[in-house]
């Protein structure tokens, strides 16, 4: 590590973290994060790789440095959206907003039934704080001043969540770096999304990727960012020019299959395809990307097949809005549950060693002191979380599965972006909602259930753009291009800490300076009630079932009146033995198709929209792999590394068309999204 690429690297993570709000919320374009793949990180580096790097001659940057720049970026991408501040921020002030117009909230006394510490203090200046937040401070083209934004009230409440976020930071940091080892060089993971990282840096001794003298390269490059371009033109000329479609409605065949219309799989007759996933599909094994192709078309069919009894899968069993029992969840979560469980089996004998290790007893084989430390780190920081949950008020028996669900939730998608190139998955369980569906409203309580639902909606409510998940394939470009860990994971807590102190300000000075006119409805209204509405509910359902409930009742006298919901049980069962089972048959049957993973995603928002193109790129490869063979295979990867190099610029050119416009005209410009998120 060079002193030049630290700064570099912070300075990307800080520009990231500066700019995502006002692009995403004020110019409202492709997201700058908003997956685990960002285009406008992704696409600056090729950019700055191929047009701006071998111009700096003598002071060009190696692809060693330029690895560790974009580590500490990635780092950084993990603050400003979904990761934690789009979330963070209104959690803390819309509820006294909400409280005005939701009498069920002032009945129940619902605000002050948490610590005041985790929302900011209106007691001031109320109608500043709130109001101020909700409808803007600005008049007009005239803005205010940062002294405008009331610090005094954000302080508290800032210096109360931060250090909790930190902490979780830490601690996946630890880990990441501790398991990379065992995924990348023993079980040698395919990370697609580092091996294109890979190829667009410079080879050792030169200022150009090997890349840019592939004439396929540039084909699929030009090709894809053509298509794009001219449909993004179209948005601004649409009598002048001719849409490309990426979009395609097959509706009509609806009528064929009732059974899978039933179960609500019409969005999957209307495909978009995504070239980058094309892209990253002939990179991973193909019963990978098989299985994510018809994993949702599979999951739609088993939904209408229990839609014609009566049954729906996604209708909630309890609770509403986020953090609602759904059987689906559930499901989810079992499957999670059986990839950690495979995880471990597979990676046993290195997990024990790095165990015994790190506790300070000699392993049976040699590990690495950095993956010691890590884990080491790791243990402190899950301490620390501990520790920090019950100051919140959380007691240890929920404090303790409720941070292990957290955490494997984060490890599960690692694990599977890593081993698929999936870039936009979430967990789509919280484990908030688990305990209450396993364990029961009486045996949790409404109390700790609301403090928990608050946790998960800053810290686990969107994690699209969760940070392990960039550590891993950070980490993985850093191992090939022989970049030690140790240093980078120290560097990326300090990025973390520069995210922190650009995305807050930027994000509060915008909404008191806009207010509501940025818009984001889903984490100014949607996220900040949830947690309130579900303990307002669960309160008055215990009362009109008479079932008088004392809070202060330690948890183990009240694990006795546990009523886990049958339906979320039997759901997770079934989720968890549906992976045990695939991963069982890949390993003894060789003619197995599926891969364990798909049942992970197969009931997923991302998995609907992206299963076709999944689908398209492993019969690309297949028909390459059948009549080509390896040779042929092994010539067309750099065309493939072009589709994804050119989708993503598709992406990035019109942000940065978007910016210099509305600098310029002071206008919105035309909305336009490539990659999801």
């Amino acid at each position: 590590m060079t002193r030049r690429s630290i700064i570099l690297g912070l300075l990307g993570a800080a520009t990231v973290c500066g700019l995502c709000f006002f692009n995403d919320w004020v110019l409202r374009q492709t997201y700058l994060v908003g997956n685990n793949m960002p285009a406008a990180i992704y696409g600056s580096f090729v950019l700055f790789c191929f047009a701006l790097n071998p111009f700096l001659k003598k002071h060009a940057l190696t692809g060693r440095e330029l690895a560790v720049v974009m580590a500490l970026t990635l780092a950084g991408a993990g603050v400003p959206g979904g990761g934690l501040v789009r979330t963070l921020v209104p959690s803390l002030v819309i509820p006294h907003h909400l409280e005005k117009t939701s009498p069920g909230w002032k009945q129940e006394g619902i605000i002050n039934a948490i610590p005041k510490r985790m929302l900011v203090d209106v007691s001031d200046d109320e109608d500043r704080v709130v109001n101020g937040y909700v409808q803007g401070l600005g008049e007009g083209n005239a803005h205010i001043g940062l002294g405008d934004i009331p610090w005094k009230a954000w302080g508290p409440p800032l210096l109360f969540w931060l250090p909790i976020a930190m902490t979780l930071w830490i601690a996946l940091i630890g880990l990441s770096v501790a398991v990379h080892r065992q995924w990348s060089e023993h079980e040698h993971l395919p990370y697609p999304i580092a091996r294109f990282s890979d190829a667009i840096l410079p080879q050792k001794g030169q200022r150009l990727p090997a890349l840019f003298n592939q004439r396929l390269f540039w084909i699929g490059l030009l090709v894809v960012l053509c298509v794009h371009t001219n449909n993004y033109a179209y948005t601004w000329f649409p009598n002048h020019l001719i849409q490309i479609p990426t979009r395609f409605d097959l509706t009509p065949l609806a009528s064929v299959f009732p059974v899978f219309v039933r179960g609500g799989g019409t969005g999957l007759l209307r495909p978009h395809i995504y070239i980058i996933i094309i892209g990253l599909a002939y990179f991973i094994p193909s019963d990978v990307a098989l299985s994510f192709g018809i994993g949702p078309f599979l999951w739609y069919l088993v939904m209408g097949i229990f839609a014609t009894y009566g049954i729906n899968l996604t209708s909630p069993q309890d609770g509403t809005s986020y953090f609602s029992l759904k059987p689906q969840s559930f499901a989810l979560f079992g499957a999670n549950v059986g990839v950690l469980a495979a995880v471990l089996f597979t990676g046993r004998h290195y997990y024990i060693n790095l165990v015994r290790n790190a506790l300070g007893r000699k392993g049976s084989e040699e590990i690495d002191p950095t993956s010691i430390a890590s884990f080491r780190v790791f243990l402190a920081a899950t301490l620390c979380l501990l520790i920090q949950l019950r100051v919140i008020g959380i007691e240890l028996p929920l404090a303790i599965p409720y941070l292990a669900f957290m955490i494997m939730g984060f490890v599960v998608l690692s694990r599977v972006i890593a081993e698929t190139g999936l870039i936009y998955l979430k967990c789509y369980f919280w484990p908030c909602a688990t305990l209450w569906g396993l364990l029961g409203a009486r045996a949790c309580g409404p109390q700790q259930l609301m403090l928990m639902m608050m946790v998960s909606t800053i810290l686990f409510i969107d994690p699209r753009e969760a940070l392990m998940p960039f550590l891993a394939n950070a980490q993985e470009t850093l191992r090939l291009r022989k970049v030690p860990l140790g240093r980078p994971a120290f560097w990326s807590v300090i990025a973390l800490l520069v995210g922190l102190a650009v995305a807050i300000p930027v994000t509060l000075y915008i909404k008191y300076d806009m207010g509501s006119a940025t818009g984001d409805n889903w984490s100014t209204i949607t996220v900040p009630k949830v947690p309130f509405d579900n303990a307002v509910m669960i309160r008055r359902k215990l009362a009109t079932q008479g079932l008088a409930l004392d809070e202060t009742v330690p948890f183990w006298r009240r694990l006795g009146e546990a009523s886990p919901n049958p339906i979320c049980v039997a759901m997770t069962v079934i989720g968890f033995a549906l992976v045990i089972g695939c991963a069982t048959a890949r390993l003894r049957f060789k003619w197995w198709p599926l891969h364990p993973l798909m049942f992970v995603t197969w009931a997923s928002t991302p998995l609907r929209w992206m299963g076709v193109s999944y689908l398209l790129g492993w019969a690309v490869k297949s028909i390459v792999a059948k009549y080509g063979g390896s040779n042929t295979y092994n010539r067309l990867k750099p065309l493939m590394l072009g589709l994804i190099a050119g989708e993503i610029l598709g992406a990035l050119l019109p942000t940065l068309f978007g910016l210099l416009y509305y600098a310029i005209t002071n206008e919105q410009p035309r909305m336009f999204n490539v990659i999801p998120g």
